[in-house]
This record gives structure tokens, sequence and C-alpha cells, in this order.
């Protein structure tokens, strides 16, 4: 009987590393990327833009965005880091403000019943968004 506890205490001990262990589910090496000077060039807003709507071709770091997108969305983004999130937002309050056609573009794609647009309205509301 001792031996299938310590066994089974073992197993868990394995187990929970494992999980504690675990890298972040979205790769981080992107986190480092400025947003803004992003946001501020047209001609690369463009270029992750027609990387997300499949009609250009994509950087390593659009491909990572574009592979990720559809999960995030319907997760709520919790496998991003805290970095993608805050600049998730800042994203979306562009894209909404400033590029609204885009904006509905990538929302005809991503969330063609609007699905997650009545799921995060409240969200968007925080954002000062009025979805």
């Amino acid at each position: 009987m001792i031996k299938l506890i310590l066994a089974i205490a073992f197993c868990v001990s394995i187990t929970m590393t494992v999980v504690q262990t675990a890298p972040a589910k979205y790769t981080t090496k992107y986190d480092n990327v400025n947003i803004d000077e992003i946001l501020n060039n047209d001609r690369l807003v463009a270029s992750y833009f027609k990387c997300l709507m499949e009609t250009g071709k994509c950087t390593p770091e659009g491909e990572e965005i574009k592979r990720w997108l559809p999960e995030a969305i319907e997760n709520k983004c919790e496998d991003c880091s805290e970095k993608q999130k805050l600049g998730s937002e800042k994203i979306i309050k562009f894209l909404f403000e400033k590029k609204n056609d885009m904006w509905k573009q990538l929302e005809a794609k991503y969330d063609p019943q609007g699905t997650y647009r009545q799921r995060y309205a409240e969200e968007a509301k925080k954002l000062n968004i009025n979805v």
C-alpha cells in the first residue's frame, strides 16, 4: 500500500513539474516588436493585413499571428503573454478607430457570425470601443 501511495505521489509530482515548466503556448520571441512603429507605418499595416487576409505574403511574425489568431480569439487569449494581450488591445483599438474598413474585413473573415463581437462587447467598452 505504501509503495502504491509513493508511486502515485511520484507521478503527481512529475506531472505537476511538467505542467508548471511547460512553455507558453504562443511564442514570446516577438513580444518586443515595436507595435507603435508598425501602426504608424501604413505600408507595414497593409502588409500584415494582407497576410491575415491571405491576399499577400507573410513575415515570420505574420505567419505566427495568422496561425494562432483563431485560437486566441476563441479562448480569450488565455495562452497569450501579458505583452501580447496589451498589444492586441492596442491593435484592435487602432484598427477599429483608424482603419475601420480593414477591421470590418478582418471581422468578416475571423468572426462571420458576430459571435466574438458579442462575447467581447464588455472588454471593448473598457477600451472605449463602441461595437
